[in-house]
């Protein structure tokens, strides 16, 4: 019989654990569902999809006594590409040269990757294993990402044996910069709108209109808001 893809991470010890706290049930029956439940070991249209919108993630190392490690890796966004429906893999920029993943991978090749959509509050966590390939100048070509400034030293390719996504509790929802800027640029085109309004039912009662606040830049208002300074320039602030 054919393992549950799951059991990847419900082991034994875990499915006791699960069994002693009441939840063993409800993931058994998810289980049994096989191929129609969260868990997959072969990337899907849908997650390829997912993965092409992010632009950082974090990968999950151990040393061969099992130590663990986190590392974030970022980059523009897609940066992670799928090679075929079990291969990730992601160019590995020139750093502050630790080299911890690196030596881990060479004598545990067990590895993990969390992908977090925090505006959607959406996660996803893949399974697998993975290698550094530092002599395959088309692979690394394949993965580079035209026009980002970073210098690629080698190719972290990764082999999908099981993902999931997971659920949304807990997660705060957080928006980057250029997240942001169409956002703010709507609202302050929504308060020019209304000020317009606001000067002309003036004119209309005879009251003398006050001269308009300038616009406030958009980048300029949300690295303020980012960075928590106090805003310096014209117009309204909210405190």
């Amino acid at each position: 019989m054919k393992p549950q893809i799951s059991e990847i991470a419900f082991t034994p010890i875990v499915k006791a654990a699960q069994e002693k706290r009441g939840s063993r049930k409800s993931y058994a029956k998810m289980e049994q569902r096989g191929e129609q439940g969260p868990w997959r070991d072969v990337v899907t249209p849908e997650l390829a999809q997912y993965i092409a919108e992010r632009d950082e993630l974090y990968l999950g190392t151990a040393t061969a006594d099992g130590q663990p490690y986190i590392q974030f890796r970022g980059g523009p966004k897609g940066f992670l590409k799928v090679l075929d429906e079990h291969t990730l893999a992601f160019a590995d920029y020139a750093g502050n040269a630790q080299y911890i993943s690196l030596g881990n991978l060479s004598e545990n090749n067990k590895a993990f990757i969390f992908l977090m959509d925090y505006p959607n509050r959406h996660r996803i966590k893949i399974w697998g294993t993975a290698e550094f390939i530092e002599d395959d100048p088309e692979l690394l070509q394949r993965v580079v990402d035209p026009g980002y400034k970073a210098r690629p030293e080698r190719v972290l390719r990764f082999h999908v044996n099981a993902w999931t996504p997971n659920c949304p509790q807990h997660i705060k929802q957080r928006f980057t910069a250029e997240e942001m800027v169409p956002r703010v640029q709507k609202l302050q085109q929504c308060i020019a709108e209304l000020e317009a309004t606001i000067v002309s039912l003036r004119k209309q009662l005879g009251e003398a209109a006050p001269a308009p606040a300038p616009s406030v830049p958009s980048v300029q208002l949300i690295a303020a808001l980012i960075t928590e300074a106090p805003y310096e320039g014209p117009g309204c602030w909210i405190h």
